[in-house]
């Protein structure tokens, strides 16, 4: 794709400008609920030469064999957001094959008042940079849009959550703060940096004493704010009312497991955070010798357990971990819900409805109409969505090609 394309993400439209942080997201959408992206345009990325669907406010089914496409309208729209997206993949993974290298993707979201444009993607020239743009203007990088659009998604990658490490949970129990606050991807990265050059300075030495506290003390601040947001969010899922799905989808009791995490249920953040320096100062030979810094947030976990059973959701079943694993998301989505003047959310579930009986896929489809959120669900077979009827806005995907047809 030429670096043109990636600039013009939407031939010849029209729309209101402004400058970035012109207006802050309370104003930006104030109905939150209401705000939904009416058109996805999709150049040169993972199947698709060209695609451009027209949304009209419904949740969206979109049905199509393996390997049809499906999942990639939803990565492309989990990309205008931070992160890789749902898959997680490399920018240099996206283009299509056969294309010129490049690729983009461009969403105009309605919020009842307004309609704004977001565009991602890279150019031929540079396909390691992603190029991000609001309204026709550049914007800093995905993170820009954090404050306009928040993502929770459900991938068939996350369906063994329970069983793999701790690092697939924190990732999925980032993922849930970051929808609450956008601040946290920034903390993460600025964390993730100051943890690499504080173990790149031990392993030469650590003789520059007063860059390394410097470091140290970076990374102490962004770990302690981490650790609060993590708690915050779970606080609010504990709060959040989700009786309308507990007799469909188990309830989770959730709790944290982290040095800091824990300590914040005692003493302050500016506690913590003087608490981790000093542990980070005391602990520079044994983290210099193990490669790694062995304390702070990158080593909390996720506990899960199934309230009505007791159990920790490892020893749950297959089918009660995924019921699990919804009701997570939508008790996450309910408590997300109750805070007003926050952007909107959109919620991605990548082939969720095969893996229920047809009374919890139709309970789902309720829940996903009461929240009120848009939704982007797929499956194998257009007749899972039956339930949803003329309530669902559905697309056929055949090789690249979506084709809008009805479910009733």
């Amino acid at each position: 794709m030429s670096e043109a394309a990636v600039k013009n993400w939407d031939d010849g439209a029209d729309c209101d400008r402004d400058d970035l942080g012109q207006r802050d997201a309370s104003t930006i959408l104030a109905s939150h609920k209401g705000a939904r992206i009416k058109r996805l345009t999709i150049t040169d990325f993972r199947s698709y030469d060209r695609a451009e669907i027209e949304f009209d406010g419904r949740p969206v089914a979109i049905s199509g064999a393996n390997g049809a496409g499906k999942t990639n309208i939803l990565e492309a729209i989990s990309l205008i957001g931070p992160g890789r997206g749902v898959r997680g993949a490399r920018l240099d993974e996206l283009p299509r094959i056969g294309g010129t290298g490049g690729w983009a993707v461009s969403a105009r979201v309605d919020d009842g008042e307004d309609e704004r444009r977001f565009g991602v993607g890279v150019s031929a020239s540079k396909p390691a940079r992603r190029v991000c743009r609001l309204d026709d203007r550049d914007a800093s990088g995905p993170g820009a849009f954090a404050q306009h659009l928040r993502f929770l998604w459900l991938t068939p990658a996350q369906d063994r959550l329970f069983m793999e490490g701790a690092g697939e949970r924190r990732r999925f129990l980032d993922r849930m703060t970051l929808a609450h606050d956008p601040s946290h991807g920034r903390r993460s990265t600025a964390y993730e940096q100051a943890m690499r050059q504080r173990q790149r300075l031990l392993e030469e030495g650590g003789r520059d004493e007063e860059w390394l506290g410097a470091v140290e003390q970076q990374m102490a601040n962004a770990g302690a704010e981490i650790a609060d947001a993590r708690r915050a969010m779970t606080e609010r899922l504990k709060e959040a009312d989700v009786t309308t799905e507990a007799s469909v989808f188990p309830t989770a009791d959730i709790s944290l497991e982290g040095e800091l995490e824990g300590a914040l249920e005692n003493t302050t953040v500016v506690d913590v955070t003087a608490n981790f320096v000093e542990k980070l100062r005391a602990c520079r030979r044994r983290d210099m010798e193990a490669g790694r810094a062995l304390s702070g947030p990158h080593r909390s976990d996720l506990n899960v357990v199934h309230r009505a059973k007791s159990r920790p959701a490892r020893l749950c079943s297959t089918g009660e971990q995924k019921a699990l694993l919804i009701g997570l998301v939508l008790a996450n989505a309910r408590a997300l819900a109750e805070r007003e003047a926050e952007a909107p959310l959109i919620l991605l579930l990548d082939e969720i409805a095969a893996h229920l009986d047809p009374d919890r896929r139709a309970a789902l489809f309720t829940i996903l109409d009461e929240l009120g959120f848009q939704a982007f669900v797929t499956g194998t077979d257009k007749s899972l969505f039956d339930a949803w009827g003329d309530r669902a806005q559905h697309f056929d995907v055949q090789s690249g090609a979506v084709l809008e047809t009805t479910l009733t």
